[in-house]
């Protein structure tokens, strides 16, 4: 059986940017050039019509480019379980208050069953302080809390 996977919108963004110099940047697009074909192939992807949204944001290229991207995925809607979970993570202070967008990118995995969460945000979202606050709060109002992950932590070819 295919694990599930939630891309979030920074992925993508990682995925079809202009090379950085920025060493550290840079090794994050190779991770997740290298993890790109995999998505269709080794695990049942989605994205919601949030990172569909934030996607087609900024340059319009880009914006394209994006959209293509996750073209072959599959969208998520965000209905209101969705939102009222993502304010309660909100709420219980698991994602600041100033960041609702990353709330419900983890909301909408979790009302949907997702295994996994990908994403480079590490300020909001995949950083173990986040995790551990974020997963009490999920669980506790009955969800299974998806695990948050970088494109990193992914293996390219699941047993």
């Amino acid at each position: 059986m295919k694990r599930t996977l939630y891309i979030e919108t920074t992925v993508v963004s990682y995925f079809v940017a202009r090379p950085s110099r920025d060493l550290l940047v840079a090794g994050h697009q190779e991770a997740t050039r290298e993890l790109w074909p995999s998505l269709s192939t080794v695990y049942d992807t989605y994205v919601s019509a949030l990172v569909f949204e934030e996607a087609v944001r900024g340059d319009s290229v880009q914006a394209a480019s994006r959209l293509a991207a996750i073209k072959p995925f599959r969208m998520l809607d965000i209905d209101e379980e969705a939102r009222a979970l993502a304010a309660k993570i909100l709420s219980g202070k698991g994602i600041p208050q100033e960041y609702p967008e990353d709330a419900l990118h983890i909301a909408v995995s979790a009302v949907n069953g997702i295994d996994v969460v990908v994403t480079w945000n590490f300020a909001h979202l995949s950083n173990p302080f986040t995790r551990m606050l974020v997963r009490q709060i999920v669980q506790n109002e009955g969800y299974v809390c998806p695990e948050i992950c970088s494109p990193e932590e992914l293996p390219e070819n699941e047993s």
